[in-house]
């Protein structure tokens, strides 16, 4: 099995190197701008080759980057194109089932890149060295700079993983520039009969995680005080937009930075104590999550629904779910997703299915059927592990893991939802003692 990583070296830099790194990372965004100027110009060109014809030349005379940088300029213009035809697309289609009114403008003025970023090519525009040191191509010719970094990656450098593209990064507020190396390492293939653990994680507002085992084992991750800092975050930075100064817009760069900055930490500190040795963890399918919740009733929304969306809106979920993905694999463990229907309406001892199961939407979950209660997120946490335990039964009987059942047609979600109303919890514990 095939895992590919990400290796942050900072760059021991002297001052004339660190000129030169500059000069060539301003090159490359000036490039950047102005290719999206000529994409834009042509229909908004999202093809990398077509737009490569028309500004190669222009970016190896004016811009003075060598011939692989001015290879990737066009292609990273291109993608960024195409990803936004893809959400004009999507806001399309919402907008004709009359999810939205708005209209998607991204598209309506060319691309402005900022960040002064660079992509490099390995054994072109950048190699290792011995010493810990690393060669790196500049407008001026090559420069051999001298890194760190953290100790495993840099064993795995040495050690001849296979090493892919790098971009150099720069850190505003140290002045610092790094290199972000992509490694691909090789790992043992996971079996079913090595998963001794199943799991399954909900995420939600009030815990921005909880897990729970077959086992009868939790973990609550609470999110009060990170959503405390959160709302802070938000209260400055709409202080800072109302105000609109030059100032006031550079400051805002800073604190964006510094809240992304602050939610990956916190994701990273769940989904580390998540993705235990050996476990198959179960996380929630959360595609076209607010489509499916959104109020089908018409009326205007009110002042809690639209605060608890805007809750919602603040915490990257998606990016926890990657983070506790890429590092079970690293644990010798493996994260699937599982559909997310009803995990929180449905009692796992006897399967009823009901919204009165939770009333009021609270933390209290009360079966109307069986008279069960526990904390509504470990029940929903618990509904996944089932699915999750399923997943890996079929994976027994089978040999073949599907990573997501399918629910893309009527038919075989009607048969997934049958099957996960046949799942019962055989071990039951009280809430005081599940926590």
């Amino acid at each position: 099995m095939k895992q590919i990583i990400t290796a942050k070296l900072k760059l021991i830099t002297t001052p004339e190197q660190k000129e030169s790194v500059r000069q060539v990372t301003l090159a490359y965004r000036d490039a950047l701008n102005y290719t999206s100027e000529i994409a834009f110009n042509n229909n908004k060109l999202s093809q990398a080759a077509k737009l490569q014809k028309l500004v190669y030349r222009d970016i190896r005379g004016d811009f003075k980057l060598p011939s692989q940088m001015s290879c990737n300029v066009p292609r990273q213009v291109a993608a960024t194109y195409k990803t936004q035809w893809t959400k004009f697309r999507q806001n399309q289609q919402a907008r004709e089932q009359g999810h939205t009114k708005k209209r998607y403008k991204g598209l309506d003025k060319p691309q402005k890149f900022i960040s002064r970023t660079c992509t490099l090519n390995y054994q072109r525009d950048y190699s290792f060295k011995t010493d810990q040191k690393v060669s790196l191509v500049t407008l001026s010719g090559r420069i051999v700079v001298s890194y760190a970094g953290y100790n495993k990656h840099l064993e795995l450098i040495k050690n001849g993983s296979k090493i892919g593209a790098a971009k150099i990064y720069y850190n505003r507020s140290s002045n610092t520039y790094y290199l972000l190396v992509s490694l691909e390492i090789e790992l043992s293939d996971i079996k079913p009969e090595t998963i001794n653990k199943v799991k399954g994680v909900d995420v939600g507002q009030r815990y921005l995680a909880v897990s729970a085992g077959i086992n009868n084992s939790s973990q609550f991750f609470s999110g009060k005080q990170i959503r405390y800092k959160a709302n802070r975050y938000y209260k400055a930075r709409k202080s800072l937009q109302h105000k609109g100064t030059r100032s006031a817009k550079r400051r805002l760069i800073t604190l964006s930075g510094r809240e992304r900055r602050f939610i990956a930490d916190v994701n990273h500190q769940i989904s580390k104590n998540i993705a235990q040795p050996n476990s198959l963890i179960g996380l929630e399918n959360l595609t076209h999550i607010r489509e499916r919740t959104r109020s089908k009733s018409g009326k205007q929304v009110s002042k809690k629904q639209r605060k608890a969306n805007k809750n919602k809106a603040k915490w990257s979920f998606a990016e926890l779910h990657s983070f506790v993905d890429y590092k079970a694999v690293l644990n010798n463990s493996l994260a699937v997703k599982v559909p997310a229907h009803y995990t929180s309406q449905m009692c796992p001892k006897c399967g009823h299915v009901s919204k009165e199961n939770r009333p009021n939407k609270g933390l209290t979950f009360n079966c109307k059927c069986c008279g069960y209660k526990l904390h509504a997120d470990l029940v929903g946490a618990r509904n996944i592990a089932l699915r999750a335990l399923l997943i890996r039964q079929d994976w027994m009987s089978t040999g073949i893991l599907s990573a997501s059942p399918n629910m893309s047609d009527v038919e075989a979600k009607a048969k997934n939802l049958q099957r996960f109303l046949e799942l019962r919890w055989s071990l039951d514990v009280s809430p005081d003692q599940a926590r």
